[in-house]
């Protein structure tokens, strides 16, 4: 292999769904390390544009593997219903939080992320991604990037109540406690809106929205 791979606390990854798998987003191919790595058969959310990715043959990738395709900065009830659909068989979907992989450090959540967790009433699998940022270009093998799977203990589900102002606080609240779940399983520069410098915390502020629009 291209790179030398560890997985840390395999021993949290459960037998079987539903399972929502959240991740960190740093590299267009962070779904394809999950892909290698993790025992199951994944089901992934995505954006319908993809211009993280370096040329359109990269773009097309995800197409291989399957995934629903999500209109940015809406909130689709095709995602909706085709993560209900996933859990009701078992399945295991996973979501980057983040939207998209278009800065180094962790980002705040996109909105509809903790309205497909609540909804789901899956438990929810943090993984944290290092080491993706160093692949490519591909290195000779004498000097192999590592990549590490930082997998965190299972954590879930939630329940919403209420309407107005009181669901969208507890939905907020839920994509914070799911990016700190995140932000635990990384090393401390990277944890962006979470990192305990004020410092980092700016800098990723500065760089959290969707660069694209």
């Amino acid at each position: 292999m291209f790179a030398e791979v560890e997985i840390i606390g395999e021993e949290n990854l459960p037998t079987h769904g539903p399972v929502i798998v959240v991740a960190n987003h740093f590299h267009f191919a962070d779904p394809a390390v999950l892909i290698l790595l993790l025992p199951w058969h994944l089901e992934f959310l995505a954006g319908t544009q993809r211009p993280a990715a370096p040329n359109q043959l990269t773009a097309s990738l995800p197409e291989l593997w399957g995934v629903y395709n999500v209109q940015r900065g809406t909130s689709s009830r095709y995602a909706f219903n085709a993560s209900s659909a996933i859990m009701r068989q078992n399945g295991i979907l996973a979501i980057f939080p983040e939207g998209g992989a278009w800065a180094e450090v962790l980002r705040p959540a996109r909105p509809g992320v903790p309205l497909i967790t609540a909804m789901s009433q899956a438990p929810i699998l943090p993984i944290g991604i290092d080491g993706m940022t160093n692949f490519f270009p591909l290195r000779p093998l004498f000097n192999r990037p590592k990549i590490t799977l930082t997998v965190g203990k299972p954590f879930g589900p939630y329940h919403v109540t209420g309407r107005g102002k009181e669901r969208r606080d507890q939905l907020d609240q839920i994509g914070e406690e799911v990016m700190q779940k995140i932000a635990e399983l990384l090393p401390p520069e990277q944890r962006g809106i979470l990192a305990d410098d004020p410092k980092l915390v700016e800098e990723a502020r500065a760089v959290s929205d969707f660069p694209w629009d």
